[in-house]
């Protein structure tokens, strides 16, 4: 069972009951940044120094300033590289989000929350969106906050809007971008653009975007998860309002989970398939399995059907979009290869089931060929020819069925 591996170093949130003290616990899921081709010797030095500040910067050995010969100009990374170049120590790290206003209830707020304002741009191919859309659904909002999904393809211009040709994308309001005003937009970075001109972050989903004021709420997933949890409760009707995924008494523990989960688990797999080295995936892969070995632990202790037993909370919606994306992506194409979650966790194969077939938040926001499409076509340095498994067969197996090894041992 596994006894090479290493005990995981287990890392804790800060404790906090205040919104904007929330750790990075879902920094977005991709690193998305624009290629820059552009010959003027004085503009490209203006665009290295910005894209130093921000960081995820490449070197190109062939372009040199004619008066410095001897100076590498140092231009921005492919939205695809998802280690910075030249970082010999083969880590993907997942940088901070840039949009972090809120949709608030105080008076005089910014961003009030009125109905019908602000549109959730989404992917379902990506983890970090998805929880935005379950909490979305779970709430009720689907008639306050409208959404719709771009392509599953991302190049190198970054996420692409479907356009009325594409056949291989369905799904629900996968459709060119909707609103008004951005009918020629084709690829998130131009709203962000548009917000920005001299925009120089990532062009990442989801995006929480204020319709009435043409901008950008947010784009950092935990944060649009928290806020959906109330602001717009005054609205909704009781069956709605009176869920809570961070009630008081459970806070200083939701906080301790997400700590450990979002960064052995959510971003664990990312840092596995993304490494460059041998040993920043050793290391990775190995605590991502010590991290689902603790969660199998805490289902055993606490008997489920939810991460804190008969209740939905912002764990279970920020942990499932990652177990549902394990067996058909992760296993194979991260290499989290250990274990699958079908065979060798039966308790977190019965609890990612339950939410999965119980409770259509989690299934409907679920989209097997945008998830299987993205990561196999999308990550050609992982995958260069773009082969994509047909298995594991089926993507999620009902709740009454197991593979064949789970009922041998069971048959014992």
């Amino acid at each position: 069972m596994n006894t090479a591996r290493s005990s995981a170093l287990y890392r804790v949130a800060p404790l906090s009951s205040s919104p904007r003290s929330i750790a990075n616990s879902s920094l977005s899921t991709f690193v998305f940044r624009r290629d820059i081709i552009i010959p003027n010797r004085r503009r490209i030095s203006s665009i290295a120094r910005n894209e130093a500040r921000l960081g995820g910067i490449a070197v190109n050995p062939s372009l040199k300033l004619a008066k410095k010969p001897n100076k590498q100009i140092r231009m921005a990374s492919k939205i695809t590289d998802w280690v910075k170049p030249g970082d010999n120590s083969g880590e993907f790290k997942r940088q901070v989000s840039s949009f972090r206003d809120w949709i608030s209830k105080e008076p005089g707020a910014k961003f009030p929350p009125e109905k019908g304002r602000y549109h959730l741009y989404v992917s379902y191919a990506c983890p970090w969106a998805t929880r935005t859309l379950i909490v979305r659904k779970l709430k009720g909002l689907e008639d306050f906050i409208s959404f719709s999904s771009v392509h599953w393809y991302m190049g190198e211009n970054g996420w692409r809007f479907p356009t009325p040709e594409d056949t291989d994308a369905a799904g629900e309001n996968v459709i060119p971008d909707p609103v008004p005003g951005h009918e020629k937009y084709t690829h998130i970075r131009e709203l962000y653009f548009a917000v920005d001109p001299n925009y120089g972050g990532r062009f990442t989903v989801p995006v929480l975007f204020d319709k009435k004021t043409n901008t950008i709420v947010n784009n950092e997933s935990s944060e649009i998860l928290r806020m959906l949890n109330h602001v717009f409760d005054d609205q909704l009707p009781s069956e709605y309002a009176k869920l809570d995924f961070y009630p008081e008494p459970l806070q200083s523990q939701i906080e301790e989970a997400h700590g450990w989960i979002y960064d052995d688990i959510n971003n664990g797999v990312y840092k596995s398939g993304f490494a460059t080295t041998q040993e920043a995936y050793d290391r990775n892969v190995t605590a991502l399995f010590d991290a689902l070995d603790r969660a199998e632990k805490h289902l055993a202790e606490t008997g489920g059907p939810f991460w804190f037993g008969d209740k939905i909370t912002e764990v279970d919606i920020r942990l499932f979009p990652t177990l549902i994306r394990f067996d058909p992506v992760y296993v194979q194409h991260f290499k989290c290869n250990l274990r699958d979650i079908r065979s060798g966790y039966p308790l977190l194969h019965l609890y990612t089931r339950r939410l999965y077939w119980t409770h259509p938040a989690f299934k409907d926001t679920t989209n097997f060929l945008h998830i299987k499409n993205h990561y196999m076509r999308s990550h050609t340095q992982i995958n260069p020819h773009s082969i994509t498994p047909l298995g594991p067969v089926p993507d999620i197996l009902p709740l009454d069925e197991e593979v064949n090894a789970v009922k041998a041992a069971l048959a014992k």
